[in-house]
């Protein structure tokens, strides 16, 4: 029974830039199986890239790219009106840049996963989301990308023939078709931690999630996120990694789709 379930457990990190230091990532690392690096346009810089490389690397993490908006001040959570044509040259461009420090570093590129804004966007926006699949295509199709479960951004992959992995959110509240709440409503971000790992359990072994509505939606989880800028990110990471363990689901970046 131990291996009946597996599923990957990554987080958003590198996002520090300049003189400001975002997140906790060395303490988040021992436990998580990925990791998604920003590429300079909503957090991060080359120093800052650099170094998280090599911390990965070091500790055999799986690495992605994770492009954002150009939104610096607003963390690449605003929305901002972008066509399919810049959506497509700012991924590019992104992937670029973090592929050439892992490469630098003697690593080899695992996943694209957007952030933010435009990850949600995409995950509604068909168009969008495809200007974003084929990015990440063109530049290499052996890459693996992450959206979030069931949305357009995974359907749009599939239908490029990139090898997709669902994903679902510990620390994040669902809405009765499969979106996560936005940021700016009440509830959209659960702090009980039990009730996050209770989630997050049930989506890996179940398939389904309870929304802010009290509706089961169901879900495919292939990777978890998990945030890396809370105040207590590191005790949730060991709080999930020892609960998986009991429950019998292996971490790890290989997981069975």
């Amino acid at each position: 029974m131990a291996d009946a379930f597996s599923v990957d457990l990554n987080c958003d990190v590198g996002e520090s830039f300049g003189a400001y230091h975002i997140g906790n990532d060395a303490a988040v690392f021992p436990y998580l199986s990925s990791v998604n690096i920003a590429c300079g346009f909503h957090g991060g810089d080359p120093a800052v890239m650099r170094k998280t490389v090599k911390m990965a690397l070091e500790q055999g993490l799986a690495i992605g790219a994770h492009p954002g908006l150009p939104d610096l001040q607003g963390f690449g959570r605003r929305e901002i009106k972008v066509n399919t044509d810049e959506a497509y040259e700012m991924v590019v461009y992104q992937i670029g840049a973090l592929s050439a420090f892992v490469t630098a570093e003697g690593g080899r590129m695992h996943h694209v996963k957007p952030h933010g804004a435009l990850y949600n966007m995409a995950a509604k926006d068909e168009r969008l989301a495809m200007a974003i699949a084929e990015a990440i295509y063109r530049v290499n199709p052996e890459l693996r990308l992450y959206g979030l479960s069931g949305s357009a951004l995974v359907k749009a992959g599939t239908t490029l023939g990139l090898n997709v992995a669902h994903e679902v959110f510990a620390d994040r509240s669902y809405q009765d078709d499969g979106t996560l709440t936005p940021r700016g409503q009440q509830g959209a971000l659960i702090d009980d931690v039990d009730q996050a790992i209770a989630q997050v359990v049930k989506m890996v072994k179940q398939g389904t999630v309870m929304s802010r509505q009290q509706v089961p939606v169901g879900i495919h989880a292939d990777t978890i996120c998990i945030h890396g800028d809370g105040l207590h990110a590191a005790g949730f990471a060991r709080r999930i990694h020892e609960t998986f363990h009991l429950e019998g689901i292996v971490i790890t970046s290989a997981f069975k789709h």
